[in-house]
């Protein structure tokens, strides 16, 4: 029996890095869903190491569309008779705009909550029913920040006003998720710093940190490999 993968922003960075490593397991379905899948981008991924007994299947979910993560999963239903998933990562995000909170325009928080907490919700909402039919434990992975964090906001001083907010969200989210859903398994993990195509700015900020680079679950060290496995 197969272990179905849906990873969203796989064509690059965290998201292609989980594209990569599940399709080296035996008996994987990795589902990668880009925001643009052209055709150089699905080369791109097709490229990638299989194991024998492992696929890909390239969808479009752009994080800021209200339909794309229903429409991709109606897809992968119909074409690819899909009829499960057992691990949903919710990578796609946007790094927003960093003014303090001061300087904040209604269109910067809009865009960025947009991205970083609605399109988790609705690409759950998506795939919800096709997590119940897993025959394992299934997992909701969201890919979340320390610049989300309330009660240990002094240690991370960045100005990301807007992308920390949407982050903290996003965690609120994903708790509601594991709460409200016995059968899954929903937990939102920062990554550490990860050197991303965000605005040359943001990454001025992450460059400039002196911040530990390991990857954390609620606060301890962990692979991204033992979280989602």
């Amino acid at each position: 029996m197969s272990t179905n993968y849906l990873i969203t922003g796989a064509n690059r960075g965290l998201g292609r890095g989980f594209v990569s490593t599940y399709l080296s397991r035996p008996n994987s379905v990795v589902i990668a869903a880009v925001r643009n899948p052209s055709e150089e981008c699905v080369k791109d991924l097709q490229s990638l190491p299989k194991a024998p007994s492992s696929s890909l299947i390239v969808v479009k979910i752009d994080s800021s569309s209200e339909t794309d993560a229903a429409a991709a999963v109606k897809q992968i239903q119909d074409e690819h008779k899909i009829a499960s998933l057992d691990v949903v990562i919710a990578n796609a995000g946007t790094s927003g705009s960093i003014a303090r909170v001061e300087a904040l325009t209604p269109s910067d928080l809009v865009e960025t909550f947009k991205i970083n907490a609605v399109g988790p919700v609705l690409l759950f909402s998506a795939v919800a029913p096709l997590l119940k039919q897993s025959q394992s434990k299934p997992r909701f992975v969201t890919i979340t920040s320390c610049l989300g964090t309330i009660g240990n906001m002094e240690e991370y001083p960045f100005p990301a006003s807007s992308y920390g907010m949407s982050k903290a969200a996003l965690n609120f989210a994903t708790k509601k998720i594991h709460q409200e859903n016995e059968h899954l398994i929903a937990f939102p993990m920062h990554p550490g710093w990860v050197y991303l195509v965000f605005s040359p700015s943001f990454l001025s900020l992450l460059a400039a940190s002196k911040h530990d680079a390991s990857i954390h679950l609620c606060g301890l060290p962990v692979s991204v490999v033992e979280a989602t496995c």
